[in-house]
């Protein structure tokens, strides 16, 4: 059976998206080229494409159970020494986007869980030498921007790690 390389996110709004995009290429972490700024919901998940279907059905349903809400980032954080990770910290949204994620997860019956615990952030640099994280903490440290979160994107990985938005969904549930 075909496989599939999915992802689902938030994308981050210009002009936030392409400020902390030209960040992660200045941090000379190449992904960048390929991956829009963005908090991930789900990491890349090889799965049959056979199941895109159901997925997409499952992910309009969260879309559904979910209204719009406001992220504030501010700030940077790090994974170190964990994984080699520099990112702009989600100051306000954090139980917003922990909801959202744990609904994607379908409660596991959808997709398991990642190997670590989930921290909603954008990443800004990774995998990158020491100089070049520190650089990136550094440079972003002051970082601030605020915007509503009026849905998330599912995405599909092409050859090479470019990220293709394959669907969109609008947070639409009532107060």
């Amino acid at each position: 059976m075909p496989k599939t390389t999915i992802g689902v996110a938030i994308d981050i709004p210009q002009p936030w998206g392409g400020e902390l995009t030209a960040a992660r290429l200045a941090a000379g972490d190449l992904l960048a080229q390929h991956v829009p700024a963005h908090v991930t919901l789900l990491g890349p998940t090889e799965i049959d494409a056979a199941r895109l279907p159901a997925i997409d059905r499952h992910l309009g349903e969260v879309a559904r159970a979910h209204r719009p809400f406001t992220v504030r980032l501010r700030g940077t954080g790090t994974f170190r020494p964990v994984t080699q990770v520099v990112f702009v910290a989600v100051a306000a949204g954090i139980s917003e986007c922990e909801q959202l994620h744990t609904a994607v997860l379908g409660g596991g019956t959808i997709f398991s869980g990642s190997r670590f615990p989930y921290h909603p952030h954008v990443t800004i640099a990774h995998d990158v030498s020491p100089a070049q994280l520190d650089a990136a903490f550094a440079d972003l440290s002051g970082y601030e921007a605020s915007f509503t979160v009026a849905g998330f994107t599912l995405f599909e990985h092409e050859d090479g790690g470019r990220w293709r938005p394959h669907a969109e969904y609008r947070l639409t549930a009532d107060d």
